[in-house]
């Protein structure tokens, strides 16, 4: 075939094309699982670090599978939702997106002490942020906190992931005079009435306003189960 003849281009051009595609989709699917696995174990690692447990990627499957003692949704009013026991990381409620009024709850049992944690999920300055919070069993005081983000400015924002962040967080109440208040994030030095509150980061102001938002809203979405375990305590 002449090399030089449009037909030959073309006929070049579909090969290279459909090898391609051939060896993209082998790829894909070869590393698929790999990936899975790997987000997974991501999220696993971020749910042991809201019970101030830090584990290697090698770790973090059995020291979850130990500590996590159920895992389950719950409705708006605080109920679980029957034959929803047994949440696995492959689940799409594992990632904490809220759909269908429908909001997992993990218990899990440190040093004979029940916990229990909460997906969140907000927006910072440049893009999305989540974590998870610990609960003690009286669904008010926090035991530890988790906070994640897809692209705040290093140094400033990105530090909401910081243990020096984090660790503001154990002690405080979500729960005063039997109502559901959350904890403020406010500006270093300052202060709010009748709430629980921690430092910002220092010239991070959007993304705090971000956490402090993510929390008063998807820690809101289990204000009925939380005050349920708190009339209970």
């Amino acid at each position: 075939m002449n090399r030089e003849n449009s037909t030959y281009t073309i006929i070049y051009a579909s090969v290279m094309v459909i090898i391609v595609a051939i060896g993209l989709a082998f790829t894909h699917q070869v590393l698929n699982e790999k990936q899975t696995a790997n987000v997974n174990t991501d999220k696993m690692q971020q749910i042991l670090r809201s019970l101030r447990v830090d584990a290697s990627a090698a770790e973090a499957d059995g020291i979850y599978r130990n500590l996590i003692k159920s895992a389950y949704l719950i409705t708006p009013e605080g109920t679980k939702i029957d034959g929803t026991n047994g949440i696995e990381p492959t689940d799409p409620a594992f990632s904490g997106e809220h759909s269908d009024n429908q909001f997992p709850v993990y218990e899990a049992e440190v040093e004979g002490s029940k916990k229990y944690i909460i997906p969140m999920n907000g927006a910072g300055l440049w893009g999305p942020i989540w974590g998870y919070l610990s609960v003690e069993a009286d669904g008010s005081k926090i035991y530890g906190s988790e906070f994640g983000h897809a692209g705040e400015t290093p140094g400033l924002g990105a530090e909401i992931v910081l243990p020096e962040f984090r660790k503001q967080f154990i002690d405080k109440n979500l729960i005063k005079d039997n109502q559901f208040v959350s904890i403020a994030v406010v500006k270093p030095g300052q202060s709010v009435a009748n709430r629980d509150y921690v430092d910002g980061i220092s010239g991070g102001t959007i993304t705090s306003k971000g956490v402090d938002a993510m929390l008063l809203k998807s820690v809101g979405e289990y204000k009925n189960f939380l005050l349920q375990l708190n009339a209970g305590k």
